[in-house]
């Protein structure tokens, strides 16, 4: 049998074994290694969060248009509150309300929820404050002045809201 050589297997038979070149060669692979492992891994983030920036872009590319409707839907529940019960018109405007709600719900709105809640500066703003006795109400929701809304977790608009505070 007639062993093939490499091209470079000359070369290296050349030179003299030497341990100091054969450690720095050494120390060069692992250095280019070292170096490939890192832009592998910075490629593999930037790729990760590419995706993770296009699908928050899908999810909130509705954001301004929602922004636009959410006062609209506002006053359709305002006008509920004061309108005289009992007429067919009323129940109509319910209906579209709930239309438009689910409508809101189906595009990632959520309403935030604030009646009987402690306060949460996050989700809420504070407009006023409402003086108590009880403790057990210091620091809850007192009353909701408007309302707030996420858009799929997101705060889109705060809940305007009167907060218990302790007499003191």
């Amino acid at each position: 049998m007639s062993k093939i050589k490499s091209p470079y297997a000359k070369a290296s038979a050349d030179k003299a074994p030497n341990d100091e070149s054969s450690q720095a060669e050494a120390q060069n692979l692992d250095n280019f290694e070292s170096k490939y492992l890192r832009a592998l891994a910075d490629y593999q983030n930037l790729s990760r969060q590419h995706l993770k920036d296009k699908q928050d872009f899908a999810r909130y590319a509705n954001e301004g248009l929602l922004q636009d409707f959410i006062p609209v839907y506002d006053y359709l529940k305002m006008s509920l509150a004061h309108a005289e019960t009992g007429s067919q018109w009323l129940e109509g405007v319910k209906h579209v309300l709930n239309q438009f709600k689910k409508a809101l719900e189906d595009n990632g709105v959520t309403e935030i929820v604030t009646q009987g809640v402690a306060f949460d500066h996050a989700t809420m703003e504070a407009v006023s404050n409402e003086e108590t006795d009880e403790e057990a109400k210091d620091g809850l929701v007192a009353k909701e002045l408007k309302s707030g809304y996420s858009l799929n977790g997101k705060v889109i608009i705060p809940a305007r809201v009167t907060v218990y505070k302790l007499k003191i």
